[in-house]
């Protein structure tokens, strides 16, 4: 998901110096992909179109700080189970937070910019346990499947209320949608 979305975002207008970090993002992440494909001897689906990103910076941002903070913690999970894959691990952080510290930019503006950010984050947060559940479709998650997206879910609510995107943990209470 993340190398299509930095792929796609690349084509946004974007602040200087955020290019430059997207296109080294862009190479970690089908690093990444190179890896997995590896790891379990077969090619990903060959995607040929590239996903609709926000256009508008604020939105965008928060996006991708959103979906990098889920990979964030995918690869956490991975490194419990593969230590050898540290080196994932240690790109997942640096990718949150350069896009952490974009969205607090972001946010320091205040008025209209800073609201706008924080409706992104309301809408994308709503739209994320459908996303969480289909990457844990697989069945080896299934006696996992609820807690795992409970903690990821909770540790995006978190990550959102600690940054200023959220007034307080809202959806909180959501345990397992759609």
């Amino acid at each position: 998901m993340a190398l299509w979305a930095v792929r796609a975002a690349q084509a946004q207008d974007v602040p200087s110096g955020v290019l430059q970090f997207l296109r080294r993002h862009e190479e970690e992440e089908a690093q990444h992909l190179k890896q997995f494909e590896m790891l379990l001897g077969m090619n990903s689906h060959g995607k040929t179109a590239l996903p609709r990103m926000p256009s508008q910076w604020r939105v965008l941002a928060v996006h991708l700080y959103g979906y990098e903070t889920v990979g964030l913690e995918f690869a956490r999970l991975l490194v419990g189970l593969r230590p050898d894959l540290s080196s994932i691990l240690k790109d997942e952080e640096v990718h949150v937070g350069f896009f952490e510290h974009e969205v607090r930019t972001i946010l320091i503006q205040g008025g209209p910019v800073a609201d706008g950010a924080r409706q992104a984050a309301q809408a994308w947060r709503r739209r994320l346990p459908p996303t969480i559940n289909r990457y844990l479709h697989d069945e080896s998650f299934a006696p996992y499947r609820d807690e795992l997206q409970g903690h990821i879910l909770g540790v995006i609510d978190e990550r959102f209320f600690a940054v200023g995107l959220s007034a307080r943990h809202e959806g909180q209470s959501e345990k397992s949608e759609g």
